[in-house]
């Protein structure tokens, strides 16, 4: 884009676009900072969201690598110019920010900050986060072709123009950053009622076992004596049954486990689950992966949540021998599949009976991160559910 703030309407609505785009908290955090850097031609900028003990719980930066974040140290705490944001709810524009009396240094990796303006996200009266910018790219007056110069050395700073400008996307971050705080939290009561759900499951079906064991156990003590064929018998049963039991305790423990998503990437997380339940159940349960990209937070949740509903479907209801899951990058984004060869069923039957296999909350993740489900079975001839997202 051109330098300076007014570089054109599309360019704002570009980057309010992109802030609305996400549901992850993260995702938004990351949009909102990487926006403004860009929409203001800054060469940083940063966000933190406040917690309740004087630091951050959440603190996002563009502009600094990776290894230059992870040198510079611990995150900053609600001190100097940023409490003055947070507590007096106060915009701050410095020609140089080293200069004001509220400085206070900063780690020695730490990039060298001039020019500064700084806003922060209010949501009502609440104060839910300070954003700020810091050296301010200049245009090449000169027209000799080298790099423009940052801050006041460089002959330009932040202006009026940029506070108002930063002051439309600060508005706009308040709403993008509280609906996906409402978002989060309706997962979780999701996250929680699935649970719920497993919990149940898991106490109907392991009990069941265990009073089958019980029983079993108990004829097989009675026949020891009298008829010892017969008490092997038992006791072979009882330890299928125990077999049943443990298995039935993996899966659930597999379904209960947190993703670890955030640290280990889809990929990895898939791969892992599906190594437990191919251990876990006489069915061979396999995995490919092709070069799937990162995905956005809500994608990559959607597609563990429907590939763990198709194989419980696969492995508790099909009668399947092998069950293959597959997770690739295609044109338009990444597609997940999961094959099995068990019985099948016929998708119109299954829901004029009112019965819906998980397929309704499939549907449901799938179109609330607008990709698509693909549904296809046929009784004796196995199953394949497909679901496709974009951006992979």
């Amino acid at each position: 884009m051109s330098h300076g703030p007014r570089s054109g309407l599309a360019a704002v609505s570009s980057a309010l676009l992109a802030m609305s785009r996400h549901l992850e908290v993260r995702d938004v955090l990351k949009t909102i900072v990487a926006s403004a850097r860009e929409l203001l031609d800054a060469q940083y900028a940063a966000l933190g969201v406040p917690d309740d003990h004087g630091g951050f719980a959440q603190f996002v930066v563009d502009g600094v690598s990776d290894e230059q974040w992870k040198a510079i140290g611990p995150l900053p705490r609600q001190h100097g110019i940023l409490a003055a944001m947070l507590h007096e709810a106060t915009p701050e524009r410095l020609a140089d920010v080293r200069k004001d009396p509220r400085f206070g240094g900063w780690p020695s990796a730490h990039p060298d900050l001039v020019d500064f303006l700084g806003l922060p996200i209010r949501d009502g009266d609440e104060t839910i986060g300070a954003l700020f910018l810091a050296n301010k790219v200049c245009p090449d007056a000169k027209g000799d072709g080298d790099p423009p110069a940052p801050g006041p050395e460089g002959g330009c700073g932040f202006t009026q123009d940029d506070e108002e400008l930063l002051g439309i996307l600060a508005q706009h971050a308040a709403i993008a950053l509280t609906n996906a705080r409402l978002y989060e939290r309706s997962r979780e009561l999701t996250i929680a009622e699935e649970r719920s759900r497993l919990a149940h499951e898991l106490h109907d079906a392991v009990s069941q076992k265990l009073f089958s064991l019980r029983l079993t156990a108990q004829a097989a003590a009675a026949l020891v004596d009298r008829d010892p064929a017969r008490a092997k018998g038992e006791l072979q049963q009882v330890a299928a049954l125990a077999a049943e039991a443990a298995d039935e305790l993996r899966a659930a423990v597999v379904e209960l486990r947190p993703a670890a998503l955030e640290e280990d990437g889809l990929v990895a997380t898939l791969r892992t689950q599906i190594q437990v339940l191919d251990r876990a159940h006489s069915a061979r349960v396999t995995f490919t992966g092709h070069g799937v990209k990162a995905l956005p937070a809500a994608q990559e949740e959607a597609l563990l949540r429907v590939a763990q509903e198709a194989l419980h479907n696969a492995l508790r209801h099909s009668g399947a021998a092998h069950v293959d899951v597959t997770l690739h990058r295609a044109a338009t984004g990444a597609v997940l599949r999961v094959t099995d060869d068990g019985g099948g069923f016929d998708p119109r039957t299954v829901r004029r009976a009112g019965r819906h296999l998980g397929l309704v909350s499939m549907r449901d993740r799938a179109n609330g991160t607008g990709g698509r489900l693909t549904v296809r079975s046929e009784p004796g001839k196995g199953t394949t559910i497909e679901m496709e997202v974009p951006g992979g």
